[in-house]
């Protein structure tokens, strides 16, 4: 069982997150703050797994909680939610320790996966906000192979991936199913030796399928 706090002083963002995790078998909500003192304490007292937390706390921002948590407990992974579609706050944000960077207006589609990929290891970031990201991450240093390896459908997920669409989103614009949509993302990101978003938008730039 992932055991889960979230931290955000809008009852309304709660009551949706809550919702979602409930859905969840595997996930349990253990407690909620509206506050970054009391984020801290609840932190300290429950020691969830993942502390989703928003960035505009009214008595600490979420910056200041972030740093602060992952000084006391560097184990516990912290996915940041927020309406800000901001580079400085995403750069911020995971220089002060953040795992993953997900907007309010994707939480309900994207929430459990982020949770999911940060408990993996892996960095989460919005698709819509990878781009911002580009020029942190070098190129691989082994030779991909060229993109006439790949599929037209699995050119289209590509495209598609580097536009920002989610896995969700993709099958719908392709009328496949979301497991189909994943199968192609793994197929062309083995084909690639590519795994991350980041490194999927950079290649699918550099070949000229988005601007």
């Amino acid at each position: 069982m992932i055991n889960i706090l979230i931290a955000d002083d809008h009852a309304i963002v709660r009551t949706g997150l809550r919702a979602v995790l409930k859905a969840e078998s595997a996930m349990e909500l253990i407690g909620e703050a509206t506050g970054g003192y009391e984020t801290i304490a609840l932190v300290e007292s429950k020691q969830p797994e993942v502390l989703v937390l928003d960035l505009s706390m009214p008595d600490m921002d979420g910056i200041e909680v972030t740093k602060k948590v992952k000084s006391l407990y560097p184990n516990i992974h912290i996915l940041i939610l927020t309406i800000h579609e901001d580079e400085a706050l995403l750069r911020a944000a995971l220089k002060a320790g953040a795992s993953g960077y997900i907007l309010k207006r994707a939480a309900e589609v994207e929430l459990v996966s982020a949770i999911h990929k940060i408990l993996n290891g892996e960095l989460y970031v919005d698709p819509s906000m990878v781009r911002m990201l580009l020029d942190d991450v070098p190129p691989p240093a082994s030779q991909t192979k060229p993109i006439e390896e790949l599929t037209p459908r699995e050119t289209e997920v590509l495209k598609l991936i580097a536009q920002g669409y989610t896995n969700r989103q993709i099958g719908e614009e392709l009328h496949i199913s979301i497991r189909t949509a994943e199968s192609h993302r793994a197929n062309l990101s083995g084909k690639l030796g590519l795994q991350s978003r980041v490194e999927l938008v950079r290649y699918a730039r550099e070949h000229g399928l988005i601007e």
